[in-house]
């Protein structure tokens, strides 16, 4: 097969972290071509998606005491060259977030592919419909206390009545501007009034979850199912687990509560063509579905032994005969 991933300049991942880089590498080894670009070279040329591709070729990291090596250099391209994605077996969309008008913008150029002749990971209109904050609130059953809105008065009222939130920006990453909340707080309206851009954009607070001091569990779940999970621990310093800001990671297991939850919410990621996923979850309650690049493959066949990069691209093969 022929793969193109759709990424942030490569010579900007880090290829012992990076699952862009996991799955490009299980490509590689699985026998295929892997092609890259960037969303600002993406384009629509007679009613049909383009992209300038280069091949890369890989030198896949090795696991060396528990650690990951990588070589120096890691990888080699060719000449840039345009192509129409539908030449290409799949594209995977794995541009980093925020979700911002350009990123918007590639996803409506990738509207024009045949899926038909080319599938597309994640679905450009599946990407589109599911903010990685607003999407989880459909599955009420599985999700903490939360609402949505730019009132302070309501968000007020909600903290005194539940003791302690958070509070999420509904468009950022990686734990940025994330906030704990308590009544209390002399400094309450002022974060509420920064947060909400004086009461313009709406934002996300959920009731605080005590076990989230044992770790915020991230599950890679392939076409609805949980393939893989990992559980991120806070730095000690900062009351946020997520690895960007400094969290370390251990192994897990996926809990029944938790196969209840990707049994609640499979149906709905594959309408919605969202094939690659990830799911944040604290405590028996899902807090995030991740669309765009979500990451924690690295980590999970580290400390598993697994390589979940193999899967997805053996699944590609299939849905490609099928």
């Amino acid at each position: 097969m022929k793969l193109a991933f759709i990424i942030d300049p490569i010579h900007q991942l880090d290829p012992c972290h990076d699952t862009s880089v996991a799955l490009m590498e299980a490509a590689q080894i699985l026998g295929h071509e892997i092609w890259i670009t960037q969303a600002n070279l993406l384009s629509v040329v007679q009613g049909k998606a383009w992209a300038a591709l280069e091949k890369v070729e890989l030198v896949p990291v090795q696991l060396v005491e528990g650690r990951y090596q990588a070589a120096n250099p890691w990888y080699k391209l060719s000449q840039r060259a345009a192509f129409c994605l539908e030449t290409m077996d799949a594209v995977f969309m794995r541009t980093d977030p925020p979700v911002t008008v350009p990123y918007l913008y590639a996803t409506y150029i990738l509207d024009y592919i045949d899926q038909n002749k080319t599938l597309v990971i994640n679905s450009p209109a599946g990407i589109r419909a599911a903010n990685e904050k607003m999407y989880a609130l459909q599955f009420t059953e599985a999700i903490p206390e939360t609402i949505v809105t730019a009132d302070k008065q309501l968000i007020r009222q909600f903290v005194e009545a539940k003791g302690r939130a958070i509070l999420k920006p509904l468009g950022n990453k990686a734990g940025e501007g994330i906030l704990f909340l308590e009544p209390g707080d002399r400094n309450f309206n002022s974060i509420v009034e920064l947060s909400t851009l004086q009461g313009r954009v709406p934002v996300m607070v959920q009731i605080y979850l005590p076990e989230a001091k044992d770790g915020d569990k991230r599950i890679i779940l392939l076409n609805g199912e949980p393939i893989g999970a990992l559980n991120r621990l806070s730095s000690g310093s900062d009351f946020r687990n997520n690895m960007a800001t400094g969290g370390t990671v251990a192994q897990t297991k996926i809990t029944p509560r938790e196969d209840e939850i990707c049994a609640q919410i499979a149906d709905t990621l594959r309408r919605d063509g969202l094939i690659f996923v990830g799911i944040d979850v604290i405590g028996g309650y899902m807090t995030e579905v991740n669309v765009t690049s979500p990451t924690g493959v690295r980590e999970i066949d580290r400390l598993d032994g697994t390589r979940l990069g193999n899967q997805v691209i053996q699944w590609v093969e299939q849905a490609k005969k099928s």
